[in-house]
């Protein structure tokens, strides 16, 4: 069995759909961080069969706005003097400004440049975010 050493202050993201932490990894930016990260793939599961996990040591600021858009049913354990002094579970905001870019080639955001890509939920059960300026939807799950 593969053994991970605990956290003595940082953050676990946990529940994460198998194979999707490298992606996270990507959005959340922990690959400019100077800090020790464990992506851990395909770890067996009760409740979801197989899922992924990431570590990060240190405090660090977390986009939860991008983890709720993503995948609203991570769980984010808050580790403090090696102990979970806290759990969070990343909600999905109605509106979301900069995490995700609009695909559309005739939406405003791609010919203005500087222009912040605004997304709002459309579709909490389908987790559907739609641009707000042209409507484009953005689906995640």
């Amino acid at each position: 069995m593969l053994n991970i050493s605990g956290l003595n202050e940082g953050y676990v993201l946990d529940h994460i759909k198998a194979g999707e932490c490298m992606e996270i990894y990507t959005w959340l930016g922990l690959d400019r961080l100077d800090t020790e990260v464990a992506l851990i793939k395909n770890v067996k599961s009760k409740k979801m069969g197989k899922k992924d996990i990431i570590k990060i040591e240190g405090e660090h600021s977390l986009n939860f706005d991008m983890l709720g858009v993503m995948d609203p049913n991570i769980t984010i354990d808050v580790i403090k003097g090696g102990v979970i002094t806290e759990k969070r579970k990343p909600s999905m905001p109605e509106y979301v400004e900069g995490i995700i870019k609009c695909k559309n080639p005739r939406c405003i955001t791609t010919v203005e440049q500087g222009l912040t890509h605004r997304f709002k939920l459309t579709d909490p059960e389908k987790g559907t975010y739609r641009c707000v300026y042209c409507e484009q939807s953005f689906k995640k799950r």
